[in-house]
């Protein structure tokens, strides 16, 4: 991008006072220093010109013009100091304490969490006057995190009224109109294999051997039947229903919480495969070799009723032993599980020879109690039962791909695409840091990928490998063009099996149902055809990146409560990742990260090393370097922003007053009372600053002077990973 060169684009700001303009058009983002964020908002429609490159080569512009302001409100905490209403956002790129007049408080209290419209922008000389709209509660509620969060990422979480009356009309039941033209599978003992908090059910699952072929040239194989839920038999293009699950794309995902696509009389009632009750599906039906491969496959629309509900833990149970209590209580279903497993190690073959990946990289589980506070964070463990879902899941997915692509039908495919070279480039320089001499050949193939996490895997670090090779690969999406998917070493993928809380599955049902029928599926409204289904596939991806980022919110928030109540303990943890300005580690028996900032690590001048990954320290050498294993000591919680911080742990030191119990103050000389956290020391220095800047503000009013306030800056800590 060139000097003097104009841009029009979406504002990002940072926490840290700076912003970007995002390119529209996949070039370089052009870089905002703070004095141009002075009169814009994180989400504003700004054109810029580039003036200049800075000093690590970016372009860097100045604001020509505020083209759109964002529409949304603003969520953040009631404040009053000094007399006067402020409104701190809780999203920390917005960079801007919003004024509020004492008539547009809305009985709100200091310390609730509000929504906030703004009634005036900002300007060079003046912060953002808003009115209240909404009271969230106070920051205790339970529950408030999730509040904040879905609109803090605009996450849509009220149905229409529309769609509430158009779901109440539904059925039910089925009725005998809905069974026209579909195969009747009632009779065939499909089951439901699901997490034990599952309340909707996408899928069902039947497998039995068959013989495939004739004559001498027939071989052993397995018919396996995967039903899903038919949920375009009820949502229709163009209604209401459709409208909203649009918009959504996603179910999102919180512990304790779904905010779903569909509402709950679809997802959890009519569309739901519960057990033995009668329900709409569309099928893939497979015939797949003992070797794994997909010989042949067909799809139509079916009724089912499924023969019982069965929980990943109690499947690998009876797996493990068909005599033990899970399997007594199970007896008539034990051989069709040991059917399906039988089915499952087949296409596990076939994965493994066709190389595809499958790193072992750690997950966790928060478990909440009644009032949504984390009780402990455990790993989450896949099971042999969570593996043989996945895999028959895969199947159904691929013939769903290869159904569209043979017919040269427009769809949304899911496309993963390999490692890019700066990317190959950085694992190969991180893998030699870490002493792992591979070469990595170009074109990468996910094979050589898979085989370095099997050399690796006996390795102490081997997760901190495995982390940095699923790093290395670029992220999944929606696109009409066909590309295939790297990770999974498949050829054409789509995504078929989760219609109720996807909505690329939907389309990709509805793209099979016209197939079928010998028509075209065309979206509403959609003029050119590539462009149409183009703009819908960067709107699903760009909705699942918002519900993964609005979980990941609600996650931090929970895990920094959690950790609040841990000032001063130490722990063992093991460092995740590097940067320029500190170490990220994760405590090995609590599964929770933070960072350790540059300045904690001794009183020398550390150096970043990129390609090794690594922190050296100039005068001592000493090296921090991913996997190292570190003593620390949770040094501070920044529950606003997400942050938790720790320092290294010294024998012998005694421990921050800070671990006194929450809510009393310690005594100190002179009959001064100090904060009892360090949050709560933090917190009284900002009021102090705010108070400050009230009063003088107050002062320039009374003088007639027109107020020229800064932003009030919250940065904390080192730069984030961006």
């Amino acid at each position: 991008m060139g000097l003097l060169q104009e841009l029009t684009g979406v504002l990002q700001g940072h926490r840290d006072g700076h912003g970007f303009v995002i390119n529209p058009v996949g070039g370089p983002d052009v870089y905002l220093p703070p004095a141009e964020m002075r009169a814009a908002l994180h989400g504003d429609t700004v054109r810029v010109r580039v003036v200049r490159m800075d000093k690590r080569g970016r372009p860097e512009g100045r604001v020509l013009e505020i083209v759109e302001r964002r529409p949304r409100p603003l969520i953040g905490r009631l404040l009053l100091e000094g007399g006067v209403w402020l409104v701190a956002p809780e999203d920390k790129r917005l960079g801007h304490d919003i004024l509020i007049p004492k008539a547009a408080v809305a009985q709100a209290r200091p310390g609730q969490v509000v929504a906030v419209e703004l009634t005036e922008p900002p300007t060079l000389y003046a912060q953002p006057v808003g009115r209240i709209t909404e009271v969230l509660g106070d920051i205790d509620d339970p529950g408030l995190e999730i509040e904040i969060a879905v609109r803090k990422y605009e996450v849509p979480h009220r149905f229409s009224a529309e769609t509430l009356a158009q779901a109440a009309k539904l059925p039910d039941a089925l009725r005998a109109v809905d069974l026209k033209g579909r195969v009747d599978l009632r009779d065939v003992p499909l089951v439901t294999i699901d997490g034990e908090d599952a309340r909707d059910f996408d899928d069902a699952v039947y497998c039995e051997p068959t013989r495939i072929g004739r004559g001498k040239s027939a071989r052993d194989g397995w018919r396996l039947v995967v039903a899903i839920a038919d949920v375009s038999h009820y949502v229709k293009p163009g209604e209401s229903l459709d409208r909203d699950a649009v918009e959504r794309a996603t179910s999102v995902y919180f512990p304790r919480r779904v905010i779903p696509m569909l509402p709950e009389k679809l997802s959890n009632g009519l569309c739901s495969l519960n057990p033995l009750v009668e329900r709409l599906c569309m099928v893939c039906d497979m015939l797949i070799s003992a070797e794994g491969d997909t010989l042949a496959y067909q799809f139509y629309p079916a009724v089912m009723c499924s023969q019982a509900r069965f929980t990943y833990t109690e499947v690998a149970a009876i797996l493990v032993n068909t005599r033990g209590p899970e399997a007594q209580r199970r007896q008539d279903r034990v051989q069709d599980l040991l059917h399906l497993h039988g089915v499952y190690q087949a296409l596990l073959g076939a994965r493994q020879r066709r190389g595809a990946v499958d790193f072992d990289t750690p997950e966790t589980q928060i478990v909440c109690d009644d009032n949504g506070r984390i009780e402990r964070i455990v790993p989450r463990t896949r099971n042999e039962a969570h593996r043989l879902i996945e895999e028959a899941m895969l199947a159904a997915n691929v013939c769903a791909a290869e159904f569209i692509a043979q017919a040269e039908h427009p769809s949304l495919f899911r496309v993963h695409e390999g490692p890019t070279l700066e990317k190959r480039q950085t694992l190969q320089a991180a893998l030699r840091a870490l002493g792992i001499n591979a070469t990595l050949p170009d074109p990468l193939k996910p094979a050589d990928l898979q085989a370095l996490a099997q050399a690796t895997k006996e390795r102490p670090d081997h997760q901190q490998v495995h982390m940095l090779l699923l790093r290395s690969m670029q992220q999944a999406l929606y696109t009409p063009h066909n590309q295939g998917h790297f990770g999974l070493a498949y050829p054409a993928y789509a995504h078929f099996t989760s219609p109720i809380r996807r909505y690329p599955d939907l389309l990709v049902h509805r793209t099979i149902k016209a197939l079928l029928q010998g028509k075209k599926y065309g979206l509403q409204g959609g003029g050119d055809a590539v462009s149409a289904w183009e703009q819908l596939g960067l709107h699903c991806s760009a909705n699942e990146r918002r519900a993964d980022e609005a979980s990941r919110d609600v996650e931090a928030w929970l895990k920094c409560r959690y950790m609040r109540d841990r000032l001063g303990e130490d722990y063992l943890g093991h460092v995740t990742s590097v940067a320029p300005f500190g170490l990220f580690v994760q405590l090995e028996s609590l599964f929770v990260e933070g960072l350790v900032h540059i300045t904690e690590l001794g009183g020398e001048y550390f150096r970043f090393d990129e390609a090794r990954q690594e922190l050296r320290g100039e005068r001592t050498g000493i090296r921090y370097g991913l996997g190292a294993r570190l003593h620390v000591q949770v040094g501070r919680v920044d529950l606003d922003g997400r942050r938790i911080e720790f320092r290294l742990f010294k024998e012998g030191e005694p421990k921050p007053a800070a671990k006194a119990p929450r809510g009393k103050s310690l005594p100190v000389r002179d009959g001064e009372v100090a904060p009892a956290t360090a949050v709560a020391a933090l917190d009284a220095v900002q009021r102090q600053v705010r108070q400050v800047k009230s009063e003088r503000a107050q002062q320039r009013r009374s003088a007639g002077q027109r107020t020229a306030t800064e932003p009030v800056s919250r940065k904390k800590g080192g730069k984030s990973r961006r």
